[in-house]
């Protein structure tokens, strides 16, 4: 049997609770369950946030960024647990070793490929980066833990 390997945006909606204009990867790609995914991002001008980040030049905020790659990780995660993902919720638990090395601009497609380092229980734990044209502006471990309702 084939395995799914990509989501668009609506296959995102129905495994994460994200909407405008908090959603903020567009499609998810390279999937392997349980390992690893890029998301990706489409940065435009209009998002809201760059009317005042900043009015010289506009600049995707880092925090945006870490947000980008913990729903790509939340994504995986909820993709690969499939079972009766009604009942289960995905949360941000911790980042650490954020480092942000180039600006994120209108225009610039956001690659944040999330690969799991480990999963203890309900937590899981993800090296992230974040690309544009192949080139490192981000990067994070971020670690989400898994509520069962």
């Amino acid at each position: 049997m084939n395995q799914k390997n990509e989501l668009n945006i609506e296959e995102i909606k129905d495994l994460i609770p994200h909407r405008y204009p908090f959603l903020l990867i567009d499609k998810l790609i390279d999937i392997i369950p349980e390992k690893s995914a890029t998301g990706i991002k489409n940065v435009t001008f209009n998002e809201n946030y760059f009317q005042g980040h900043f009015d010289s030049r506009s600049v995707m905020p880092g925090a945006l960024i870490i947000e980008s790659m913990a729903q790509s990780a939340g994504t995986l995660v909820m993709f690969s647990l499939k079972k009766n993902i009604d009942k289960i919720s995905v949360y941000l638990l911790t980042v650490d070793k954020a480092k942000f090395r180039k600006p994120v601009c209108p225009g610039d497609t956001l690659l944040n490929k999330v690969e799991k380092k480990q999963n203890v229980k309900n937590i899981w734990k993800f090296s992230c980066k974040s690309y544009v044209d192949e080139k490192l502006v981000a990067e994070a471990e971020i670690s989400a833990i898994v509520n069962y309702e």
